[in-house]
């Protein structure tokens, strides 16, 4: 029966994915094998890997499935979310992405399996593309430099603080937060800063911030609420008591409104996620920091330039890549190595696209629906909180939040729950004249007369505040509006950069993988990109199954009882594990345990998240080989037995081995009441 069975499988092709996508065919395992002198695969698995950790059982995890039962299976769990017409703003928009970008770079293995460019000779296609991107950013935001993208705009605004310390004048502890930043922002910011010993003040930055000797402050423009808001004055306060002022901003928002770096900002942080990148649920999306050309030297990721070679030609670079915890390792201030690349490629890639002019048109139909909006809601016994907007609003409902919530609900529409009293709504580029018209009965009274709403909407960017200053002047920002010039600019980046389209990449990384179009496939159906991350949990259903059941293959694979999806990047895996075990700690009453051992063969992240996550480090030696020392290990662990917080080590080692060694190294941490961080 069970010959039967295994043949069977065979003939629907539930090897189908192994076959096709593994690599080494039976041929090249058999050369492999050959040339190490060895008769089969379990004879080197036996080799390479430690008997005393091998497991000795198999997974308890599904049967394997074709890719049409595998697509199938995830067309049903998409069919549980629900997608509507998302008005929740606080950051996240719906957005087109046009055509041309989605067929070419999206969905071109070309661009999303291109190796990391840390190795500019055969990332030039890239560079190009990123370097776009960091124009876009720069002349948006009126600053001199900005950085090849960072993992989200919580994460840059996190950087941002972190940076402000460091260059300071002002040497006090303290960080102001704006009242009016996107919630998520702040729960960030609170988190990094408890790890730096910075106390994050929260309040009105006209009113509140000069009771604190702050180090920098971050302001919103515009604000979550939507107001919009003239900081000079609070900014030339800030430079006069040496601080520096980070500005939260918007891309789009910056084609109508006087640019951070015109009032004096010394950082502009935000996302680019509007530029063409679907929602997703959350991300991920590139999230982007500029900042003065005097703080150069420690902007966070990387910064690419241009060169001229030995021919004369041009040619791109990491002009600079900071990436300090390399540099700097227990002194670093970030423990960034990674970039959102595809993503910010794409948001280059959606300017180049529309121009100057065509992102300004998006902007001002985007501004003229919500003066429609604006106008429509002051005869629905509604009242708006902005004086000054772009694309949202806050209205005023007394005790009927609820209440229209519901109603918009029934037409379809999320709107923003702020309290009992209040509701945001954002509109976006997808936003239609019809929307306006569903929209606006939610708040009570008859349908909506677009004709005279349209006629009397008028300008609501403050007039002191309105750009006068050009952006996207570069060629490449004019070059390219048609399809073909296009589809052919972007083959000739392509054509520079080394993927695994043609080639396979030697050099040991994360990234050396090459996703299957079906596990590719799912990302652009509308059901997984259209969603707002703060959706209503019923409307992402499908998500939550999704979420529920990777967790449980991960927890069987890993051997852990729970596990977190949030992290975004390796950098930032490391960051939460240890904040997991410095709270682990602290609830058993030993919260002054902070001291972290680290290999002297470890990558440079891990002594940078320690120092992030509040943890001193002591470096424990390493043999000729790389192998950890385990005498000095012994000997550290024991010295700072009162105050050992926990191990970092990576497994197997950077170099590639599995130590045989770890299970007594993971037994010399928590014989002093440590716990062991395993990457």
């Amino acid at each position: 029966m069970t010959e039967r069975r295994m043949k069977l499988d065979e003939l629907e092709g539930r090897d189908e994915f192994l076959r096709r996508h593994l690599g080494p065919g039976p041929n090249q395992i058999r050369a492999m094998l050959d040339e190490l002198g060895m008769d089969t695969l379990d004879e080197l698995i036996d080799r390479a890997m430690p008997s005393q950790i091998r497991s000795g059982r198999g997974l308890d995890l599904p049967p394997p499935r074709t890719e049409a039962e595998m697509l199938e299976n995830l067309r049903e769990i998409a069919r549980r979310n629900r997608v509507l017409t998302s008005m929740i703003g606080m950051g996240y928009y719906d957005t087109i992405t046009p055509p041309v970008i989605q067929r070419n770079v999206l969905e071109n293995p070309g661009w999303y399996t291109a190796y990391t460019p840390y190795q500019a000779e055969v990332s030039q296609g890239r560079l190009e593309a990123l370097i776009n991107y960091q124009q876009m950013v720069s002349d948006l935001t009126g600053l001199e430099l900005a950085n090849a993208s960072l993992l989200d705009e919580a994460t840059a605004a996190a950087e941002a603080m972190a940076m402000a310390r460091r260059v300071s004048r002002q040497k006090s502890e303290t960080f102001f937060v704006d009242a009016d930043c996107h919630p998520q922002t702040l729960a960030v910011i609170r988190t990094r800063a408890r790890g730096f010993g910075i106390e994050v003040v929260v309040g009105d930055p006209f009113t509140e911030l000069e009771r604190h000797e702050a180090f920098g402050a971050l302001l919103h423009y515009p604000g979550s609420s939507g107001e919009i808001r003239e900081f000079r004055p609070v900014v030339e306060r800030l430079h006069a008591a040496g601080a520096l002022a980070i500005v939260a901003t918007d891309l789009l928002a910056l084609t109508l409104l006087t640019p951070p770096g015109e009032f004096g900002a010394d950082v502009a942080i935000g996302s680019a996620q509007r530029f063409g990148v679907p929602m997703g649920y959350g991300g991920p999306h590139a999230a982007f920091l500029a900042a003065r050309e005097a703080h150069k030297r420690v902007l966070p990721g990387r910064i690419i330039g241009v060169s001229v070679d030995r021919r004369g030609e041009t040619a791109f670079r990491m002009a600079l890549q900071t990436r300090e915890q390399h540099i700097r390792r227990e002194k670093a201030t970030s423990n960034i190595c990674t970039a959102q690349v595809l993503l910010a490629v794409m948001a280059g890639f959606y300017a180049a696209w529309h121009g100057p002019k065509g992102i300004e048109r998006i902007a001002r139909r985007v501004h003229h629906l919500t003066a429609m909006v604006a106008r429509g809601l002051r005869s629905r016994d509604a009242e708006l909180v902005n004086r000054g907007f772009f694309d949202t609003l806050t209205v005023r409902v007394p005790g009927r939040a609820r209440e229209i919530l519901a109603r918009a609900l029934e037409a379809g529409i999320n709107l923003r729950p702020v309290d009992d009293d209040h509701v945001g709504l954002s509109l976006d580029e997808t936003t239609r004249r019809e929307d306006v018209e569903r929209l606006l009965p939610c708040f009570g009274g008859g349908p909506a007369d677009l004709a005279e709403l349209d006629a009397g909407a008028g300008e609501h960017v403050p007039e002191a505040l309105r750009r006068q200053s050009p952006y996207l002047t570069h060629p490449v920002f004019s070059l390219y509006h048609g399809e073909t010039e296009m589809t052919r600019y972007m083959r000739r980046l392509q054509e520079k950069d080394l993927a695994l389209d043609r080639s396979m990449i030697p050099l040991g990384s994360c990234t050396m993988k090459l996703n299957a179009a079906a596990e590719m496939l799912p990302i652009t159906w509308p059901e997984f990109a259209g969603v707002h991350p703060f959706a209503p949990r019923d409307q992402a259903e499908g998500y939550s199954a999704l979420f529920e059941q990777l967790e449980g293959w991960l927890a069987e694979i890993t051997g852990f009882d729970a596990l977190s999806l949030q992290p975004n990047a390796g950098s930032q895996g490391e960051y939460t594990g240890l904040l997991v075990i410095r709270r682990h700690h602290e609830e058993r009453g030993e919260g002054h345990r902070d001291v972290c051992l680290i290999p002297s063969s470890a990558h440079g992240t891990n002594p940078a998240s320690a120092i992030m996550a509040g943890l001193q480090v002591v470096v424990v030696g390493c043999d000729e080989r790389g192998n950890v020392d385990l005498e000095d290990l012994r000997g550290k662990a024991a010295a700072h037995a009162g105050r050992l917080a926990a191990l970092m080590i990576t497994y197997p080692s950077t170099h590639g081995v599995f130590e045989e060694t770890i299970r007594e190294i993971c037994e010399v941490i928590h014989a002093h009441g440590g716990q062991v961080y395993l990457d």
